[in-house]
């Protein structure tokens, strides 16, 4: 055996040679996590990245939505983008804490917009009936609106009732309205009408027709000539409602639901009025909501002055079913959420003279 010992630059180039025979070696292999660790751990690094994001909102937040308020860019490889301490994640869709959310209430615009867009579609391929000039357009619905004493305090919700209404197509022929409980009441080409401007309003008088169709007296010809062009339409909408309200919005919200409502605008006009909607400020969507004949759908909504007006569409075919209008706050005639219009559609026919529904 050699006992004498090794020279110190022996044992220098047995260490070279080794740190050079590992390098050729593949690294050693890194044992994965099991899913039930690796789940908590990216939820605790996407809460944490959440957490310090820089943010300039109101420390106040709105209720969470179910919807993630934190979404992977790329959820596939979610888990090798974690480097360095710094987590990508998307913040776009968090919801606005200046806009409720809350499970069966009012979501944020952006889903109102995918909403619209939707039913817009579907508006779009709808097949239908041609409307001769010479033809009436029959609108049969269920209608109730709340009533209010004078002296103030809760409003009362009766039943809701039928109305039927013929409008001449080119507006050169009288009409007739319709409503149970009440006598007939002739639509004249150039004859007075009564407009209501809202639950429990004064009736307004007027003439319709008197200076020819406009988006607050429509004819059914008018209607189909309306642009199909959203912005275009959006346009016209809020020019001819100028001076009818203080909320420039809510005028052109309002005005596009009576043409909902009342009318029946050929598929591509139809489309365009849910497009022009969805451009509006303040327009949101309502996950539940019920029209005057119980039919559950979803909604699209807009706030203003204390009350939200709801547009009520089948959750399958995004068919217009009818409107709401409940209150937004508490207040005298009634805590939050109190119906106070309510209307459903059932029928929209083209029909040769008054009277006649089908």
């Amino acid at each position: 055996m050699n006992t004498s010992p090794r020279h110190p630059t022996d044992q220098a180039a047995e260490e070279n040679e080794r740190l050079v025979l590992t390098g050729l070696l593949p690294p050693p292999p890194v044992p994965g996590l099991a899913p039930d660790r690796a789940l908590p751990l990216k939820q605790a690094l996407l809460a944490e990245a959440a957490a310090t994001e820089p943010s300039d909102r109101p420390a106040t937040r709105a209720p969470r939505s179910r919807r993630p308020a934190v979404r992977f860019v790329a959820p596939a490889v979610a888990c090798a983008l974690v480097v360095g301490g710094v987590v990508m994640v998307n913040l776009t869709d968090a919801p606005d804490p200046a806009t409720p959310a809350a499970d069966g209430g009012t979501t944020r615009a952006p889903e109102a917009a995918r909403l619209l867009d939707r039913i817009a579609l579907a508006a779009a391929g709808e097949r239908r009936q041609t409307v001769r000039a010479d033809q009436f357009v029959y609108i049969e619905s269920r209608v109730a609106y709340a009533a209010q004493s004078a002296g103030g305090g809760p409003v009362t919700m009766p039943p809701a009732h039928t109305r039927q209404v013929w409008l001449s197509a080119d507006g050169s022929r009288p009409g007739l309205l319709r409503e149970a409980g009440s006598p007939d009441t002739g639509l004249a080409a150039d004859g007075p009408v009564d407009t209501l401007d809202g639950p429990g309003a004064t009736p307004r008088p007027g003439r319709l027709n008197a200076s020819g169709p406009s988006v607050s007296s429509p004819t059914h010809a008018y209607v189909a000539s309306l642009p199909t062009d959203p912005d275009a339409l959006l346009k016209l909408i809020r020019d001819e409602t100028r001076g009818q309200g203080q909320d420039p919005d809510q005028r052109a919200f309002t005005a596009i639901g009576d043409l909902l409502a009342e009318t029946w605008a050929p598929p591509r006009v139809g489309a365009a009025l849910y497009r022009a909607a969805a451009k509006i400020p303040g327009v949101t969507a309502v996950r539940a909501a019920e029209d005057a004949t119980g039919r559950e759908g979803v909604a699209v909504a807009r706030t203003a002055h204390g009350q939200q007006t709801q547009w009520i569409f089948d959750r399958t075919t995004y068919a217009f079913l009818g409107e709401r209008t409940v209150l937004a706050e508490a207040g005298d005639a009634g805590p939050a959420g109190t119906v106070v219009g309510t209307s459903a559609i059932l029928t929209r026919a083209a029909v040769d003279r008054t009277g006649r529904t089908a």
